[in-house]
């Protein structure tokens, strides 16, 4: 299967927003609201600071997706780039196309001096997610993620 890799356009938002809701059900049985979900897809495509999503072609669809966010590091002195929003299509599954965006973000990496590690979180019941983590060669952390979250009020009207 010919696969091809590029950078998110703002057309991509629909397809993007519906896969993250898929992937909230599917990975965590979460119900995201999907006009919120659209509003955060379009603001990380409109302000690349925020993120850059890249999406997987194949047969003439967009087949999967990821996200990349960045922290700083001071003790590396480095910027890490996260790999956020995984999804490929239950039908292009096991065909090479998390690898190929996967491999194209590594490659990104490589060009830009101040990359200096490639993260992600996973779900720790998501074994699947975890095996092909580990098939590309990451490899899990000490680290624990914590999190605190903070309640937005509704916007007036």
């Amino acid at each position: 299967m010919d696969i091809k890799v590029r950078k998110a356009a703002l057309g991509d938002l629909p397809i993007i927003a519906d896969f993250n809701v898929r992937l909230a059900r599917e990975s965590e049985d979460l119900a995201l609201d999907p006009v919120r979900v659209e509003a955060g897809v379009g603001a990380v495509l409109i302000d690349p600071a925020k993120g850059i999503y890249y999406v997987a072609e194949a047969e003439g669809t967009i087949a999967g997706q990821l996200m990349i966010t960045y922290e700083w590091s001071d003790w590396r002195n480095g910027t890490i780039w996260w790999v956020q929003s995984v999804y490929v299509k239950p039908e292009f599954r096991r065909a090479g196309v998390f690898r190929a965006l996967f491999h194209h973000l590594c490659g990104l990496a490589r060009t830009q001096k101040e990359v200096c590690t490639l993260r992600l979180y996973v779900h720790a019941e998501n074994a699947r997610a975890c095996q092909s983590y580990e098939r590309l060669g990451m490899s899990r952390t000490k680290y624990q993620v914590f999190e605190l979250e903070i309640p937005q009020e509704e916007p007036l009207l």
